[in-house]
């Protein structure tokens, strides 16, 4: 009894001990879930991109000449307009002022290759072609489901009509990142061969067009420059009829190398040339 009572009897202080030696590992396994923060589901800022600041830029620039006449003829000016006012463009293909149906060609050439170049850097012409040929197979199925007036048969066609319709709008919106571009270049050009023929003389804004006799100033079918015809002057219809040709060529060219390119690529070399 003696030696039984002078034993210690077990405590639970061990038992204690071994609690807070575990609870340092409870406390670190629940802190991150005190500590953690809820992850932010804003979508991300977008980048700043160079292209879509130009083709903004020029876009705005563009709509500004066209309201500002000042303004217009001033960044038109800025190109040069005479030798006593030259410029850049003027010393390249002005001739003095002594060619002004060679300098209409070559600014239209420089205008047109430059809005070619602009379309074909924005369009997917394989994407493009594509859509083309689908919107018209589904303009053809959704006649026949129109005309046998089952609506389960218009219903089904309605996904793909929208899906079509989105592709059709990426397209779009890509050519009109190009049409910024030519837009204020379009407005340059002309403004700026408008300045050059009304800066020069009258001998060298007087022309030969079979046969007849013209200057360039006056308005379209009028005997003089204040009288009948169309409210156009000569020099702006010739100067359109360069473009047209101009723009078709080098259309044609930029986009036949584009495509040329786009085979290489995908490995299908063993086309034609003429069948990209």
């Amino acid at each position: 009894m003696s030696d039984d009572a002078g034993t210690p009897l077990p405590s639970a202080e061990p038992d204690d001990d071994d609690e807070e030696v575990e609870a340092p590992e409870d406390a670190a396994s629940e802190a991150p879930e005190e500590t953690a923060r809820p992850v932010s589901t804003a979508p991300p800022r977008p980048a700043f991109k160079l292209s879509t600041f130009l083709y903004v830029f020029l876009g705005m620039l563009g709509l500004w000449m066209l309201i500002d006449t000042n303004a217009r003829n001033q960044i038109g000016g800025a190109l040069g307009t005479s030798p006593v006012h030259s410029g850049p463009l003027y010393l390249a293909i002005g001739f003095s002022s002594n060619y002004l149906l060679l300098t209409m060609a070559l600014a239209g050439a420089v205008e047109m290759l430059v809005t070619a170049l602009a379309y074909n850097f924005t369009t997917d012409w394989v994407k493009a072609a594509k859509i083309q040929k689908w919107s018209s197979a589904f303009r053809k199925v959704q006649m026949e489901a129109v005309r046998s007036g089952k609506k389960d048969r218009i219903a089904a066609l309605k996904p793909h009509q929208e899906r079509l319709t989105r592709l059709s709008s990426e397209v779009s919106i890509a050519q009109f990142k190009g049409m910024a571009i030519t837009y204020f270049l379009l407005i340059l050009i002309y403004t700026w061969v408008g300045l050059v023929i009304a800066d020069a003389n009258v001998v060298q804004q007087t022309i030969s067009l079979g046969g007849t006799i013209i200057d360039l100033t006056c308005n379209v079918e009028g005997s003089s420059c204040h009288s009948g015809g169309l409210p156009i002057p000569w020099w702006f219809l010739i100067f359109s009829l360069y473009t047209v040709p101009f723009s078709m060529i080098f259309r044609r060219i930029l986009k036949h190398v584009w495509l040329r390119r786009y085979v290489q690529k995908q490995g299908l070399s063993g086309l034609a040339g003429g069948s990209a």
